[in-house]
């Protein structure tokens, strides 16, 4: 995939992910940042950023449990360690950090 390409469809999933956190109903902060990032603040004090890593062509998560890399395969990211689908490992992160269970899913 080309760098423009895949910045645009980065770019687009960052946009949706946006929305599905402010969906979400959580007392988050969220902080869009120039390059493709997002910086998530919750109420508890602690921090995740997602954001683009167009080098490698993959969405990066840093959460408090640790660091995750996501590639568009087959229509969605998956993750490259173990396959996971990005919103379901959003909503298993989110929920860690949050200390309330959520479910994440794409804005249509």
């Amino acid at each position: 995939m080309e760098e423009s390409a895949f910045n645009a469809s980065a770019e687009a999933e960052l946009a949706r992910i946006e929305a599905a956190l402010e969906a979400s109903g959580l007392d988050i902060d969220i902080e869009p940042k120039p390059g493709g990032v997002l910086e998530i603040e919750f109420d508890n004090g602690s921090k995740m950023i997602i954001n683009r890593h167009s080098a490698a062509r993959e969405i990066w998560v840093a959460a408090k449990s640790g660091g995750f890399h996501f590639r568009p395969e087959g229509g969605q990211w998956l993750a490259t360690r173990d396959g996971a689908e990005l919103y379901a490992m959003l909503s298993r992160l989110v929920s860690e950090q949050a200390g309330e269970a959520v479910t994440l899913s794409p804005a249509a």
